[in-house]
């Protein structure tokens, strides 16, 4: 009954981990792959699989349950519901438990599995399961009703027998006997979904102003034009826009850079319009917090709560039209053309990471798919690479962390349905490295993995922990230097594995069926030099 009514609701992926108490659902996800009603992915690791359903539901947008046993197989689906909580995607938690009497009582893989992830899923439900609840699931999963997009979590405790004997059916512990669903193939109930509108910001519409848009958000409809300004929405406004947002194709090659330099300051903006969520950069910190911006923020349609860590946000709503004095906004672009000039020279003695991110960007294939890891990649691609129009970029931004980006790439790539690929960290690879392990029988990605190698982990170079005067402690416990030969992991994984240098990545990225990796080593000895020789460069030009 559940999985059929999953499948009314839309499902059309599922994930699905080994198990015995789980084997109710396991026989009925594998029963609906046969007849064609939904496609299975069977992993071993929970914490993967977790990961792969939330890589498929990221890029679909459609919900995507993953199917545990009892126990810690359970928990191990936590760091994926944090990562959907916080970024909005429609995961659904199908746990199988043991019977009520039986928890505390010393049964074999039992723990108190109701309320396990706390606040984190959008809606829980752990007996009287029916057809009814698991619309309701659906509905909060996708944030149908005006509530914001998230993992549900749907406990079903399965007493014995729990394999089907042709006399008796396995059945959820308590659930709630209901008709076999609508004649016509839909949920059993209906959830129509909720439109979300916001009046407009009160903002001066020709004051200086700049857009800075984070992960996610909304689009805007923000494209680029001929004189290098942005589509209707956005009226030209200068944007500094990350990777992972829909408005990075139309935002200035070198806004990072151009934040940070002194020879800027007289360009600092009256106003600026937040869209989604801002990270990465700290000169775009800064500004946030500065008392003397005038700082607003775009509703998100979804329902989600706005960004403003510095708390300066004066009004959260709609951007209506904007018409600062031209002769601003073309100093805006002015000065990153000539940043973008000198950042282009010296990318080509910079940092491997920065060149990479560069030349992977601008060899993609048209509609590829790009999925970037935490840490450097993605800062990388932001500081290095020109945005373009025809990618689709992904990053798990909402909790940040490098788990399960493997598993989250294979998830996206298998949604996609075009040339996908991955711009991942060493320690990145190595924490998911199960996210590799594919059966024989499982969907396989065209999916191309691109790693960075620099033997540990390189953000630390660019913090405070990699000053000098740490230098005693920091290859230890903040470097953490491994000796992973990767092409001998891959061929251990059956994954096919390419080492190559930074010049002949663009030559290696022409659409191949299957699982590859390429691999560019790099030494992290000198990233901190080299991302302030990018800085002095850029400061000079600008100058």
């Amino acid at each position: 009954m559940v999985v059929d009514e999953l499948v009314r609701c839309g499902v059309t992926d599922a994930v699905l981990c080994p198990g015995s108490r789980n084997a109710p659902m396991s026989f009925a996800l594998h029963a609906a792959d046969a007849a064609g009603r939904l496609r299975l992915h069977v992993r071993i690791d929970e914490r993967t699989a977790g990961f792969l359903a939330l890589g498929l539901a990221l890029r679909s947008g459609r919900p995507v349950p993953v199917c545990t046993t009892s126990g810690t197989a359970v928990a191990n689906l936590h760091p994926a519901v944090l990562e959907a909580s916080h970024a909005g995607v429609p995961l659904i938690a199908l746990t199988a438990d043991r019977p009520p009497e039986l928890v505390g009582s010393g049964a074999n893989q039992t723990i108190v599995q109701p309320g396990i992830f706390g606040g984190a899923v959008r809606f829980a439900a752990s007996s009287g399961v029916s057809r009814s609840t698991v619309d309701r699931a659906v509905a909060a999963a996708t944030g149908a009703l005006g509530a914001v997009p998230g993992p549900v979590h749907l406990n079903l405790p399965f007493a014995e027998p729990l394999v089907p004997d042709g006399a008796r059916t396995p059945v959820v512990t308590g659930a709630t006997a209901v008709p076999g669903g609508r004649a016509d193939g839909g949920p059993w109930t209906a959830v129509s979904r909720v439109d979300r509108s916001f009046p407009m910001l009160p903002l001066d519409p020709t004051a200086p102003t700049l857009v800075i848009a984070g992960h996610g958000g909304p689009a805007l409809r923000a494209s680029a034009t001929t004189d290098g300004t942005s589509g209707a929405a956005t009226a030209g406004i200068p944007i500094i826009a990350e990777p992972a947002s829909p408005l990075w194709p139309a935002a200035l090659r070198t806004g990072p850079w151009l934040l940070g330099s002194p020879a800027l300051d007289a360009l600092i903006p009256a106003q600026v319009v937040v869209a989604g969520r801002p990270t990465l950069h700290r000169p775009v910190q800064r500004l946030l917090a500065d008392p003397d911006v005038a700082v607003y923020a775009l509703g998100d349609p979804d329902g989600g709560s706005w960004t403003d860590v510095p708390g300066t946000v004066r009004a959260v709503g709609a951007l209506p039209p904007l018409t600062p004095d031209p002769s601003w906004t073309r100093r805006w672009y002015d000065a990153d053309a000539i940043a973008t000039r000198a950042l282009d020279a010296a990318l080509d003695a910079a940092p491997a990471g920065l060149r990479l991110a560069r030349a992977l960007v601008a060899g993609l294939p048209e509609l590829s798919l790009l999925v970037l890891g935490s840490s450097n990649p993605v800062r990388d691609v932001s500081l290095a690479a020109a945005p373009r129009p025809g990618l689709t970029v992904l990053a798990n931004r909402g909790v940040a962390g490098i788990d399960g980006t493997v598993s989250t790439a294979m998830g996206a790539a298998l949604a996609h349905g075009a040339p996908s690929y991955a711009l991942l960290g060493d320690l990145t690879l190595l924490h998911d490295t199960t996210g590799l392990v594919i059966g024989p029988h499982e969907p396989r990605p065209d999916l191309t993995v691109v790693v960075l190698n620099d033997g540990g982990g390189g953000i630390f170079n660019l913090l405070e922990q990699g000053a000098p005067e740490h230098s005693a402690a920091f290859e230890r416990v903040f470097g953490t230097p491994h000796d992973v030969d990767l092409a001998a992991l891959c061929a251990a994984m059956g994954v096919a594995h390419t080492r190559l240098d930074v010049s002949d990545v663009a030559d290696a990225l022409s659409p191949r069926p299957g699982l590859r990796m390429l691999e560019v080593r790099a030494d992290r000895a000198a990233l901190r030099a080299g991302h302030a020789a990018l800085r002095a460069a850029v400061n000079t030009a600008l100058a």
